[in-house]
């Protein structure tokens, strides 16, 4: 039988000046994984503009 898995895309946007304070970042993956997902990947678009973190976990 084959895993079957969840995926969520969670946002983390950028501070006025397109920056990213790293206690954000920290507090969205730990409740993410508080919540059981584990992070896949961070994709960052271009600048000025959020973060995109993709996570999974079991079905």
């Amino acid at each position: 039988m084959s895993t079957r898995w969840q995926y969520n895309v969670v946002e983390i946007k950028p501070t006025m000046l397109g920056t990213f304070k790293q206690e954000a970042v920290q507090e969205v993956l730990a409740r993410q994984g508080q919540l059981g997902w584990e992070l896949v990947t961070i994709v960052a678009p271009g600048p000025m503009m959020a973060l995109i973190a993709i996570f999974k976990r079991r079905d």
